[in-house]
């Protein structure tokens, strides 16, 4: 049942547990992304077939498959799976676990395990990182798989029976893969589809192959020529993003198993909890400044009072709210979720070692930018001295937002 995820015909949702603080007792369930989850396979009762596909209502993809209780049950089976294997072993043992949900009774079951064959492969002590020189007109957004740029020229196969028309460093643009894609995957500079997830058919053989790919772009093979120049940018955090043109791009290649380390305790800036894990990997004693403001940015999105005050906005910025808080019910708790998220993915990535937040430091042009955030903002006419750090959050007009 669960073959729409596997072959990348679904965006499911998405949970991480952090595994050492799981081992002291804790619930670290450090973050949660809602999935579209357009279809699920159900039994064929009535029909010739033993399983058919079937749409989810509006309802119900607007929430979480399982409950966070269902997703820490799990969690310490998982543990337990993995522990097992890497005492059988001797060596760690990372698993790969297929998992099912009983619709009837509730209860939960584990249905296959297997080592994990992707990222535990992966060598750490050389860091490859790339960066966009410069910048053009996004032609397609979607979830970004690995951390890679490519450039080349686009080719849209509608299906598999025209992979023959494929040639070789060519960017493979597509509604969906399966496996009868792969001869051609592996000959391909990046690789974009309409549909699937961080899961699915495209996602794990562009891991598997070291190329980026962009999926659940819903347009791509709309807004997608063949024979047009383009660059496929999975480099700036969870979201991938194809630019016009064949843009300029970095790569650099570091050996941190050869960098001498000083005396001098050396702690890192970042801002991006999407890019913590493998800024992590980089040899550093901990995270010196996280600015909280680019949680507000990129995860959150939404004006603190734009949440608070969810009843009195206007039809046109509370349909903006209902789509950036799906699976929410109270507007408040989307906030600090996100916030608690964000904050809980730096301090794992970096676990054991100190992480200093700064608390949001936006000035009032920065904040009237989130959603929602103009019906609450003054205009100043210097920001920079104006309505912000402390003065705001002890300020009457933001005490609602301070709260959460």
């Amino acid at each position: 049942l669960g073959e729409n995820i596997v072959q990348g015909r679904v965006a499911p949702d998405e949970f991480y547990v952090f595994k050492p603080a799981l081992r002291q007792g804790f619930r670290p369930l450090i973050w949660k992304r809602l999935g579209t989850k357009e279809l699920r396979m159900v039994y064929d009762e009535a029909g010739s077939k033993l399983v058919k596909n079937v749409n989810v209502s509006a309802e119900d993809r607007g929430r979480f498959s399982v409950s966070e209780a269902d997703v820490l049950t799990l969690a310490d089976w998982a543990m337990a799976i993995e522990e097992h294997y890497t005492a059988r072993r001797g060596v760690d043992m990372p698993m790969d676990i297929e998992w099912a949900k009983d619709g009837q009774s509730g209860e939960l079951f584990i249905v296959q395990a297997r080592p994990e064959t992707v990222h535990s492969q992966r060598t750490v002590t050389q860091i490859q990182s790339y960066r966009l020189e410069e910048k053009g007109e996004v032609l397609v957004k979607g979830l970004a798989v690995g951390d890679k740029i490519a450039s080349g020229t686009v080719n849209v196969i509608p299906n598999v029976s025209h992979i023959r028309d494929f040639k070789a460093g060519q960017i493979l643009v597509t509604d969906i893969t399966d496996p009868d894609w792969e001869p051609i995957m592996k000959t391909a500079a990046a690789i974009i589809t309409n549909r699937g997830g961080r899961t699915s058919h495209a996602a794990i053989v562009s891991r598997e192959l070291g190329i980026p790919a962009i999926v659940g772009c819903n347009d791509a093979t709309r807004a997608l020529q063949s024979g047009q120049a383009v660059t496929a940018c999975c480099a700036e955090g969870e979201v991938g993003r194809g630019y016009a043109g064949e843009l300029r791009f970095d790569v650099h290649t570091v050996d941190v198993s050869q960098l001498p380390r000083p005396r001098t305790h050396i702690m890192m800036n970042i801002a991006s909890p999407e890019l913590a894990f493998k800024q992590a990997a980089i040899p550093n004693d901990g995270v010196g400044l996280a600015r909280m403001e680019f949680i507000f940015a990129n995860w959150v999105q939404v004006h603190p009072l734009a949440l608070t005050r969810y009843d009195t906005l206007e039809a046109e910025v509370r349909a903006k709210v209902d789509e950036i808080t799906a699976g929410y019910a109270d507007k408040a708790e989307f906030f600090v979720d996100k916030l608690a998220q964000g904050i809980g993915t730096l301090a794992a990535a970096f676990y054991p070692k100190p992480v200093i937040l700064r608390l949001s430091d936006f000035k009032t042009n920065e904040y009237a930018h989130l959603i929602g955030g103009a019906l609450f903002e003054q205009r100043e006419e210097n920001p920079m001295i104006g309505w912000r750090g402390a003065s705001r959050y002890y300020h009457p007009d933001y005490r609602e937002g301070f709260v959460l």
